[in-house]
């Protein structure tokens, strides 16, 4: 049975990081938010799971991941799950804690990314924050940028330069390409800027963008593309 995953279909968004762990580990899966109403998907089918009396553990947003009939919601959980179950995570107690550690330090960073757009709230219209985004952003740029990509390049140096964790590709890889995937895409001038101090992070952005399966998906229509309704977004006025 696959895997049914719930995101909005819109844009990338937070789903984006679940959706490169099951395409790398070649898990099969529906993408519910992106299939028709009649196909019995979409929004209404998000919400419909959300809202449904009978769940005992409903999400509280999305994503979240049915697996039979389970559900499992939040991002780092999710991964923590697929991790276990598609040997994208280490074997042992400690290993499998510290790759969850990471994944959310990854959260809260998402979360301040998010926020240089959208500092007052979702709420509110870019163009209603646009004062409040310009300082967050000056700040998020200046201190909160290089030392979130300076501590994951600490990270890497400590276990070897090539993996997060471990000798082998885990989730936490993963979702450290689409970080810096994103950021290029959000921040293309402060990113050329403080890309030499991390090499070992783009480098491994870089061995990530040519696994088989993720060139493949990358490649694919299944990959959407990044733009401003997402987590990143490209406003030239905060890059600077």
């Amino acid at each position: 049975m696959p895997y049914e995953l719930y995101y909005w279909p819109s844009n990338q968004g937070r789903g984006e990081f679940v959706r490169l762990a099951l395409e790398d580990a070649a898990a099969e899966y529906i993408d519910i938010g992106r299939l028709s109403e009649a196909e019995g998907g979409g929004v209404p089918a998000i919400l419909k799971l959300m809202n449904a009396p009978e769940i005992k553990t409903p999400p509280f947003a999305p994503p979240f991941l049915k697996a039979g009939e389970l559900i499992v919601g939040q991002t780092a959980n999710i991964l923590m799950f697929i991790g276990a179950h598609h040997q994208l995570a280490p074997a042992d107690e400690a290993g499998r804690l510290w790759t969850h550690q990471l994944q959310l330090s990854v959260t809260d960073f998402v979360k301040e990314i998010h926020d240089t757009h959208h500092p007052l709230g979702a709420a509110f219209y870019y163009e209603e924050q646009k004062a409040e985004a310009k300082r967050y952003s000056e700040n998020f740029l200046k201190l909160r940028l290089p030392k979130s990509l300076t501590y994951f390049e600490t990270v890497l140096t400590r276990n070897g330069g090539r993996h997060l964790v471990g000798s082998a590709i885990t989730y936490i890889d993963l979702s450290l390409f689409q970080l810096v995937a994103g950021l290029r895409y959000a921040f293309p001038r402060a990113m050329a800027r403080i890309e030499p101090s991390v090499p070992r992070l783009i480098a491994l952005h870089d061995a990530v963008q040519v696994r088989p399966r993720i060139a493949a998906y990358l490649a694919s229509p299944r990959r959407m593309e990044f733009d401003e309704k997402g987590v990143f977004r490209r406003y030239p006025e905060l890059d600077e």
